[in-house]
């Protein structure tokens, strides 16, 4: 069988082509391009202080409004974590939070604040599970606590589907998986 110089060399850079594919694929810096983190030390601190994983943090952010201070809802939640203001009223006061007024919530610094230790309360009720707290922080803690005390949802990954709110089982599904590529591409 008679190779052609011409054949071998095509071959050759489809090949070179395919190796520098697969390697940006995997290379950290590459994919980094796609999932930015920005407030990043502000995520840390607020982490740091309500014990809560900074890479949740960016999940959550990066999910709920792709990380835009500006973001508002259709439900009126706002800013990065997208806190709705009443919820924010209530935390703010549970946090001794003096001089609070929802229009803070478009402050990366503020929202962030109120967000993660709303979060870091959730984690708190439910007995630091991830899924169940993230599961409250999208559909409501009053939801969630239904769901699991009629056994209709056991609050586990495994049985998603038992979730009555579609848009919970998405959003689920879209933080964890998040929450597992900020973790591979980010150092602390």
């Amino acid at each position: 069988m008679v190779v052609s110089f011409r054949r071998l060399r095509l071959f050759l850079i489809i090949l070179l082509i395919l190796v520098g594919i697969v390697y940006l694929l995997q290379a950290k810096w590459f994919l980094q391009a796609f999932y930015s983190w920005p407030y990043k030390q502000e995520m840390v601190e607020v982490g740091a202080s309500y014990g809560v994983d900074p890479f949740l943090l960016a999940a959550v952010a990066e999910v709920e409004s792709g990380f835009n201070p500006d973001a508002c809802s259709d439900a009126g939640a706002v800013g990065l974590m997208q806190v709705m203001p009443s919820t924010a009223d209530w935390a703010a006061q549970q946090m001794g939070y003096d001089g609070f007024h929802a229009d803070l919530l478009y402050q990366p610094d503020v929202n962030l604040l109120i967000g993660g230790w709303y979060l870091s309360n959730l984690l708190e009720e439910f007995d630091g599970d991830v899924v169940t707290a993230l599961a409250a922080y999208n559909a409501g803690r009053g939801n969630v606590s239904a769901w699991l005390e009629s056994e209709r949802w056991e609050g586990t990954m495994h049985d998603l589907e038992s979730i009555p709110f579609p848009e919970t089982r998405d959003y689920l599904r879209s933080v964890l998986r998040n929450y597992e590529i900020y973790q591979y591409l980010y150092e602390l």
